[in-house]
């Protein structure tokens, strides 16, 4: 198929980076094509133990990660307390336990199979940034918060940090961009601790909701081929998907008595799936996200993890 369509490039928008890179090993057409670090790099990027020695070795702010491959390596780790538990390879924060108790640590199923991290927990405020690197430089940043998250972690509104925090972000993603990541996508979780110093949490080696802060710019697609400066986003509006900032906004929104707050973003926000005189993508995704949230119900997972459930990528092959 590839060499009837002769792509010019193939740019991954999820976790099927990982499949498409282990495919591209054997399939040079693949690999010419596809906009995406080597399987081994992406591996790195993805695992959060890996991740954060490398960053380590460049100089970059991670906090003590431990890697768990046993039950046995829990009795090494400081007090459970103080520390982040996670799988080495996940997303959207399903099921990491933030300083738990420890009868829950002591029911984790760690093993080599199935590792874990524990990692220095840090008090903070926590931001992300998604960046597209072409030949070690940034071709493409954009810095964010938000408040606005599903229960497993994703968030679903997005607003643009102070000027000080984006600075310090676009360093990081620079960095890493030269010296980790060379060409692909990349986005990476973040927090600034008290003192305003920022700590590498994880690392995601693909496109996340970033993108959004480029609305339509058609920059962005410049930024994939690497022909043009570095493309950053005006200081944007607060912007929501809108079917999960209804779905889940309001009824959060409900819980915290903040309805008020949440009628004042809609009004003041920009709804980012929708299109100007075309609103059709927004009913699409609204039917999408009904279809995940009842598959999310039938299977028990979180309404992220049943989205990533037939494409993402646990470290198969490591």
């Amino acid at each position: 198929m590839l060499d009837i369509l002769k792509p010019i490039l193939v740019v991954p928008a999820c976790e099927e980076v990982f499949h498409l890179a282990a495919l591209a090993q054997r399939r040079p057409a693949l690999a010419a094509a596809l906009f995406a670090p080597p399987l081994e790099t992406l591996r790195t990027l993805h695992s959060k133990h890996l991740f954060g020695r490398v960053c380590a070795e460049i100089g970059l702010p991670v906090p003590e990660t431990w890697a768990l491959t046993d039950p046995a390596d829990l009795a090494c780790l400081p007090l459970w307390s103080t520390l982040v538990f996670k799988p080495e390879y996940s997303r959207f924060g399903v099921h990491a336990l933030i300083q738990p108790e420890p009868e829950r640590v002591n029911t984790l199923a760690i093993s080599r199979q199935r590792p874990w991290v524990a990692q220095r927990h840090v008090a903070g405020a926590e931001m992300s940034f998604y960046a597209i690197a072409r030949a070690g430089r940034l071709s493409a940043f954009c810095a964010y918060g938000s408040t606005w998250r599903e229960r497993g972690g994703a968030s679903y509104a997005f607003a643009a940090p102070d000027s000080r925090a984006i600075t310090a972000l676009r360093d990081l993603a620079v960095a890493l961009a030269a010296g980790i990541v060379r060409d692909g996508q990349f986005a990476c979780d973040v927090i600034f601790d008290a003192e305003g110093q920022p700590w590498l949490l994880e690392c995601n080696p693909r496109a996340t909701s970033g993108v959004h802060l480029f609305t339509r710019d058609p920059m962005l697609a410049r930024a994939f081929f690497g022909d043009a400066p570095c493309v950053e986003p005006a200081d944007p509006p607060f912007l929501y998907l809108g079917p999960a900032f209804g779905l889940f906004g309001l009824p959060a929104a409900l819980r915290s008595g903040g309805l008020v707050e949440w009628r004042a973003l809609c009004r003041e926000g920009h709804e980012v799936i929708g299109a100007p005189r075309d609103r059709l993508p927004l009913v699409g995704a609204l039917v999408d996200s009904l279809a995940f949230a009842l598959k999310a119900v039938a299977s028990g997972r979180s309404l992220a993890a049943a989205m990533t459930a037939d494409i993402e990528w646990n470290g198969a092959g490591s």
